[in-house]
């Protein structure tokens, strides 16, 4: 009988769009507000700095992705360059880090339809994972219409956001807080008010505003055309850091003073409602809820294709391995969505300390995800120099930056352990690790 293959239906504009959803997150909209307390205008540097490593890691992995047409994910090329143990260890990890990313999306769903209506929170949260659930099941082509509007909405209100921002600066606007000026970034403590420390701090939550920027590459393998749409999404994330982040927190910062922005609420209601918009709460409460739909869907999503790509490589349970009619991992999704609406249940169970915890778990093992790529194309370089010089999307810098944006990480993990809100999930997510080791033993022995 002949084995099923998942269908390349995902088009150019459905690849850019999931790029874009995969940079644009709830770590922007809800995250930025607790980013900007901690390091004040230097936040905008923070954007720059992690932006930066990351667009050199989606170099490494364009790379590597397009040197053999047989690479579905990091995993493939991850057991190629480094082990059988680092396509296990870290495809079970990447789909640990969605399934903790996806459980503050659902519970935040969950928040932000009780803005509207006062009913309890487990039910949105529910529904919410089960419409993911059937529209997944049907096709990868409506996976990728359903991402392309999510993020077409996040977009616009970002566009929106700059252009309001940019017209109350060029006319000096007077808000209550003041008048809208560049001097309102420096006016109030400096470019480091907090001091190194506050500056430093403000990096676990950056680095988790860009967890998923990696998902165009796990989209690779149902693309149509991936030579040609995997450098093309890939060559414009620094624009979109430029314009998505760094421009929105620079307009942010402009309008009000930093001082004035609360840590718990988004920055984005603040300004919008200082735009004299009346139902300026009401629409960002749409857009933040269209981004927690659309984040827990590129998480259903991705989570599901790796289950399939482990269970293929018999690195997984066999019966995960199986596509339905309509040529996606069924029960892979099945699987990712019960577990994901455990953990939806346990966070509401604890909702002060969730969010804080699975966020930085989060940004561990995205930073564990991000280093094996690294790794990988350095191993790539040494092996097969041939490959590197015929290769028409070579990483730059490479090796040395490898190295650079290595060593990065590594300092960040240093700053979350010193950090008293983030040390916590730093000492316990080895336990994870551990378990993955274990578990690895065992199936090298059947």
């Amino acid at each position: 009988m002949e084995q099923k293959e998942l269908k390349r239906d995902l088009k150019n504009r459905h690849v850019q769009l999931i790029a874009i959803g995969g940079t644009i997150g709830t770590g922007l909209f809800l995250g930025s507000g607790a980013s900007i307390s901690k390091a004040g205008p230097s936040i905008l540097l923070v954007y720059l700095i992690v932006g930066t490593a990351v667009f050199f890691v989606m170099r490494s992995l364009g790379e590597l992705l397009l040197s053999n047409s047989g690479y579905q994910s990091f995993t493939d090329f991850a057991t190629d360059y480094i082990g059988p143990w680092a396509g296990y260890v870290t495809g079970w990890t990447y789909w640990f880090c969605w399934i903790m990313t996806a459980m503050a999306d659902v519970i935040a769903v969950g928040v932000y339809v009780r803005y509207w209506f006062d009913i309890p929170q487990w039910i949105p949260s529910l529904i919410a994972i089960i419409l993911l659930l059937l529209l997944n099941l049907l096709t990868v082509k409506l996976f990728g219409e359903l991402e392309f509007w999510f993020a077409l909405i996040k977009v616009i209100t970002i566009l929106a956001l700059i252009a309001i921002g940019l017209f109350m600066l060029v006319i000096g606007f007077e808000t209550d807080n003041g008048v809208v000026s560049l001097s309102n970034i420096w006016n109030y403590g400096g470019w480091f008010p907090n001091g190194l420390t506050g500056f430093l701090f403000a990096f676990q939550m950056v680095v988790f505003a860009f967890v998923g920027v990696e998902l165009v590459g796990v989209a690779a393998a149902e693309t149509s055309n991936p030579e040609k749409n995997i450098p093309s999404a890939i060559n414009k994330i620094p624009l979109r850091i430029l314009l998505f982040y760094v421009g929105a927190i620079f307009v942010i910062l402009c309008i009000t003073p930093w001082t004035e922005l609360s840590a718990a609420n988004s920055p984005f209601v603040q300004v919008f409602s200082l735009a004299g918009i009346p139902v300026a709460s009401g629409i960002i409460n749409f857009v933040v809820l269209t981004s927690a739909a659309s984040a827990g869907n590129s998480g259903l999503f991705s989570t599901s294709r790796m289950m399939y790509n482990l269970s293929k490589n018999k690195q997984g349970p066999k019966i995960l391995s199986t596509l339905n009619k309509n040529f996606v991992p069924g029960n892979a999704l099945i699987v990712s969505s019960i577990v994901l609406s455990i953990g939806a249940f346990l966070s509401y169970i604890i909702p002060e300390t969730a969010f804080s915890v699975v966020t930085t778990i989060s940004a561990i093992c995205f930073i564990w995800v991000w280093s094996i790529i690294l790794i990988s194309h350095i191993l790539y370089m040494k092996k097969h120099p041939d490959l590197h010089q015929k290769s028409k999307f070579k990483a730059p810098f490479a090796p040395f930056i490898n190295y650079v944006i290595l060593a990065f990480f590594a300092t960040v993990l240093i700053i979350m352990l010193i950090s008293e809100e983030t040390r916590t999930a730093v000492i316990f997510t080895p336990i994870w690790f551990i378990l993955l080791f274990i578990t690895y033993a065992l199936f090298k022995n059947h």
